[in-house]
């Protein structure tokens, strides 16, 4: 086994910061500082592009096939739309989520003058007033407000205060860590991810391990608004495993335990050698794990490959109930997740080819073409109850 004890309670701890720190798509210096000196804490030295994307180069034994590993720091959010002349804010969402579930939700203002509190509320919140029509006002960001919590009964009390069109909002997260292993929170996509990445960091760190090749462990700023990792890749990558989360919802086939490996999002496939280690990986580490395809959802390695990197993609998830929001994790998974980035960053490079970006048919991969062999017939299938283990999906 190549994978690595985990330390949950440093996981947990960091999960507790990043989730304190308030990071909307746009507004992410201070989660970047907070990244960066945790790698300084465990002698990675970070640099950062020109807005604040993160890499930090973990040293293998060759620098050549180098191997990524991505997370994004920016959460979903809102940004004020106009100053409504009842002294409250009309808003629109920072990437891609309901209204529905902002309702009620308690929030942030960022203006030049500082910050104030608010909630966000329905443009009918009172049933002593509106009766009935509060519950049949249309589900959208053009009938919901912010009421700030200070004193603004019309525009120029909202002038006077600072706030202007264009301010950040930050949506409370409501964090709550529970004893059973449970953590329900808002913005868990994807700051549970990065703490992952740093618990991973922390294992390799702490056990010396070498790897083959060097893992540029790379943190976005802007993965909610589909720019996601389109300029932080080297040409000396080879391969990309985002961590992100899956979905547990209906039709879905994402745990909130171990690993839920994708096959696909709504880009297409990932890379089929790279999905196949993937998940012998987790076979032969005892690491549980499962695969979903995703029809409506795209990631980090979906904006790289946009923006022409040449590299193999995957994508790793630990399954969420509820995405984008207010959702609902296990610390099982977010365990096995880090677990498996350690063993696939110490595993063996198979495809040696790929330490060239361009090269001839030489080592160039094969897939299967031959008709499988049927060890069992239809019937015995159905009638195993372990059959689903014989697939690989455990």
């Amino acid at each position: 086994m190549n994978k690595l004890t985990i330390d949950t309670d440093y996981l947990l701890q960091v999960l507790g910061k990043l989730l304190r720190t308030p990071s909307p798509t746009g507004f992410t210096d201070n989660v970047v500082r907070l990244v960066t000196s945790e790698l300084a804490a465990m002698g990675l030295d970070a640099e950062l592009t020109r807005r604040g994307a993160i890499r930090a180069i973990r040293r293998g034994k060759d620098p050549r096939g180098a191997r990524a590993i991505v997370s994004h720091v920016d959460t979903l959010g809102a940004q004020v739309k106009a100053l409504k002349e009842n002294g409250r804010l009309a808003i629109v969402p920072i990437g891609h989520w309901s209204s529905r579930f902002a309702e009620g939700a308690r929030c942030t203002i960022f203006s030049e003058k500082g910050t104030y509190r608010g909630s966000i509320l329905p443009l009918k919140a009172s049933g002593h007033t509106f009766n009935k029509e509060i519950d049949t006002q249309p589900v959208s960001w053009d009938n919901v407000e912010v009421r700030v919590d200070a004193y603004a009964k019309g525009l120029p009390e909202l002038h006077k205060l600072g706030i202007e069109i264009g301010d950040i909002i930050a949506i409370d997260t409501e964090t709550e860590f529970l004893e059973n292993g449970y953590i329900v929170s808002r913005h868990l996509d994807d700051k549970a991810g990065v703490a992952i990445m740093l618990a991973a960091i922390r294992a390799l760190q702490h056990e010396g391990k070498e790897t083959p090749v060097d893992v540029h462990f790379l943190f976005t700023i802007a993965e909610e608004v589909g720019v996601g990792a389109s300029s932080i890749l080297l040409p000396e990558v080879a391969s990309l495993v985002a961590i992100d989360n899956g979905t547990t919802a209906p039709g879905q086939n994402s745990d909130e335990f171990g690993v839920t490996l994708a096959m696909a999002d709504q880009t297409g496939p990932f890379d089929y050698h790279l999905c196949k280690k993937l998940a012998l990986l987790c076979h032969d580490n005892d690491i549980r794990y499962q695969k979903d395809v995703f029809r409506y959802y795209r990631s980090d390695s979906a904006s790289a490959l946009e923006s022409g990197a040449d590299v193999r993609t995957g994508l790793i998830t630990f399954g969420v109930d509820a995405s984008h929001g207010y959702e609902r994790i296990h610390l099982h998974a977010l365990r096995s997740v880090a677990e498996l980035v350690t063993a696939y960053v110490a595993s063996p490079v198979k495809i040696e080819r790929d330490f060239d970006q361009f090269s001839d048919l030489s080592g160039f991969t094969r897939m299967p073409s031959k008709k499988a062999k049927q060890e069992l017939s239809i019937d015995a299938e159905l009638a195993d109850p372990d059959h689903d283990l014989h697939q690989g999906s455990r």
